[in-house]
């Protein structure tokens, strides 16, 4: 079994592999903050681009300048599958090197669009 990235301790299969494919759509604007923390791990543009809201959405995105290397999640507020808008805090850890690592806290905001969940923005302490 492969782990999933997103620390939910399922494997990928059971996990994010399901919405990075597009195969289905994350339920919930935490799965979907899980599933794009996955995909910075795994290094797919097209993912986050695809998850992105138009609003915010960059033109260039850099997934190989940091390696990703833990989720935790710390709480939600609404996000829910009957929700329209959410947000997820979480602490990412990541490496930039050999011998550089860190965490990153962010609270990101997410809103429903024609049943899909898309992240906007976030906020990071």
């Amino acid at each position: 079994m492969v782990a999933c990235p997103c620390g939910s301790g399922r494997s990928f299969a059971d996990c994010c592999r399901p919405f990075v494919r597009g195969e289905l759509e994350p339920p919930t604007a935490e799965a979907l903050m899980r599933s794009r923390y996955t995909a910075y791990a795994r290094r797919d543009e097209d993912y986050l681009f695809r998850t992105w809201h138009e609003s915010s959405r960059p033109l260039t995105l850099d997934v190989d300048a940091v390696d990703w290397r833990g989720l935790n999640v710390i709480g939600t507020t609404g996000g829910g599958p009957d929700d329209v808008e959410g947000t997820v805090t979480f602490v990412a850890h990541h490496s930039t090197g050999a011998i550089s690592t860190g965490s990153m806290r962010e609270t990101s905001r997410f809103v429903k669009q024609d049943g899909r969940w898309l992240y906007v923005d976030g906020d990071v302490d």
